[in-house]
């Protein structure tokens, strides 16, 4: 009887097991969320808050997506010389991203493009704004189950003012053609 049950164990993770490893390709969707940073080390300014992120890509091979993200890095403040600065920016990106598929986890780097603006408030010292278009990069890794991945990545967006605009952020994303 054990037998039986062994043999039936092994048969159904060995049904069970192929799909959940095999890369799978096409459009996916998705979201994250994560931790925003905005440093200008001239005016001595350190921001972070609560970012989060809406994902479209096509995984047209195994180790190869373009990705578009729509980026929200929320809104942060910080205090220079005695003044409450509070900045909010957010972005449109478009990355190439290469995967080293092992086994049910994809290792991930990214490049590509950044269109961004970003909006700058003091109470004393009114409103200002920018926008441009910069360089982004990261790295990650996702955990696949059949056509569900979950994935934890870190981000820098080469903004140009500013020291570093970074991100950090855990999210799930959905292949479904």
């Amino acid at each position: 009887m054990r037998k039986n049950i062994a043999t039936g164990l092994v048969a159904a993770l060995a049904l069970t097991s192929p799909p959940a490893v095999a890369v799978d390709n096409g459009i996916y969707l998705g979201g994250s969320i994560g931790q925003s940073g905005l440093q200008i080390d001239e005016f001595n300014y350190d921001a972070s808050a609560t970012g989060y992120k809406l994902i479209a890509g096509w995984r047209f091979l195994d180790w190869l997506a373009v990705e578009a993200n729509y980026v929200d890095f929320g809104s942060g403040d910080d205090r220079v010389a005695g003044t409450k600065i509070e900045t909010n920016a957010d972005g449109v990106s478009l990355s190439a991203v290469g995967f080293l598929p092992v086994g049910p986890v994809d290792l991930f780097a990214r490049v590509g493009a950044i269109d961004w603006s970003a909006d700058l408030s003091s109470p004393g010292l009114g409103r200002a704004g920018d926008d441009g278009t910069d360089l982004t990069y990261g790295i990650g890794a996702q955990f696949r189950v059949w056509s569900l991945s979950l994935r934890g990545e870190y981000e820098i967006f080469d903004v140009d003012g500013a020291d570093t605009v970074d991100m950090i952020s855990v999210g799930v994303t959905w292949t479904f053609l």
